[in-house]
Formats: C-alpha cells, sequence, structure tokens
C-alpha cells in the first residue's frame, strides 16, 4: 500500500502558482518549485503526474482565485451600472501596487500566451476560454453601464475595454506606467 498524502494540496497548489506566475512554464524550475512547495521531485510527481500537471493546477487555482472573484461582479444579475468602472479602478489599484505579485507579473495567462508552452493545444485553448470569459464579463459591465446605446456600440466598447486589459497585462512588467495608463484610458471611455 502506497503512504498517505501528508501535505495540503491547495496550499502546494498556490506556493507553485506564485512560481509559475512570476517565471512562466519554462524557467519555473522543478528545484525552485521544490522549494516553493516543501514537497520533493517525487512527491510533485506522485501527487499531479509531471510538472505540467502542477502548472494546469495552478492554472485552474489561478483562475477560480484570481481572475473570477475579480469578474464576479460583472457576472452578477442584474449586474450594476458601476461594475464595470469599479472594475478597472480595482485593476489599476492592483496593478501600480509594486511589489506585489499582479503589479510585478501581470497576468499568468497573458503571459503564458507569448511563452512556447502556448503552443499545446490544451493551454492554446485555456487561454483563449480565459479571453472569451473576460470579454463576455466585460460586455455585461459595458451592457449595465450604457444600456440605451446601440448593440453594436456597446460591443465596441467591450472589446475596446478588453484589449485594454490584455495590454495592461502585457506591459505592466516592463512599463507599469503605460500599464496603468491603458486602464485610465479604459476608464476615460467608461466615464464619458
Amino acid at each position: 500500500m502506497g503512504r498517505a498524502q501528508a501535505f495540503d494540496t491547495d496550499r502546494v497548489v498556490r506556493a507553485a502558482l506564485g512560481v509559475f506566475w512570476r517565471s512562466g512554464y519554462e524557467a519555473a524550475s522543478v528545484p525552485a518549485l521544490e522549494e516553493a512547495t516543501g514537497l520533493n521531485r517525487s512527491s510533485i510527481y506522485h501527487a499531479f503526474g509531471s510538472k505540467r500537471g502542477l502548472f494546469d493546477a495552478a492554472v485552474q487555482t489561478y483562475l477560480d482565485d484570481v481572475v473570477r472573484p475579480r469578474l464576479r461582479p460583472l457576472l452578477a444579475d442584474p449586474v450594476a451600472p458601476d461594475a464595470v468602472v469599479d472594475y478597472f479602478t480595482g485593476l489599476r489599484d492592483a496593478l501600480a501596487r509594486t511589489g506585489e505579485i499582479q503589479a510585478d507579473s501581470g497576468c499568468l495567462l497573458v503571459n503564458t500566451s507569448g511563452a512556447p508552452i502556448a503552443r499545446d493545444e490544451a493551454v492554446r485553448r485555456t487561454v483563449a476560454d480565459y479571453r472569451a470569459e473576460l470579454r463576455a464579463a466585460l460586455g455585461r459591465g459595458v451592457d449595465a453601464r450604457f444600456p440605451a446605446r446601440d448593440h453594436a456600440e456597446r460591443d465596441r466598447l467591450a472589446e475596446l475595454c478588453t484589449s485594454l486589459v490584455v495590454s495592461a497585462f502585457a506591459l505592466v512588467r516592463v512599463d507599469p506606467d503605460s500599464a496603468v495608463g491603458s486602464l485610465d484610458s479604459a476608464l476615460v471611455l467608461l466615464e464619458a
């Protein structure tokens, strides 16, 4: 009989998430994952099958613990008219707080989209699904904010806002001021 698992899986995945988020999949070494999680290589592989299995679990935790709580007000029924403004204000504040992982590392999935692992079909699908989820939530927020505007105009604004979020996430590591500026531009559009 095998030994019973003697660690908290959620804690391990959250610790690994930090490594993947800061370093990316390829640069996240197994020794760095061992150090962060407190597990040895064999325990990681036994519990998750591979480094990739641990990464997949970390991505799911990222979606559940980081992305979806921020989107939740945009998915309410009904969506508050200020929910989309609140989303951008909160994200802007998060990206402006240097020294915190989101400000220093951007978005795990946007970063992943530019990495070699994005060639993997399952990863491509996860990133595309994330972008679609973001776009749908922002679309609901724009619709609630501007119910009297033409549908096509609201659709264009939601698409532009989505692009500004992705741009901010892509820029925050190298040009935090421009990343925050992208979100400020969205706020100007949403306050108009």
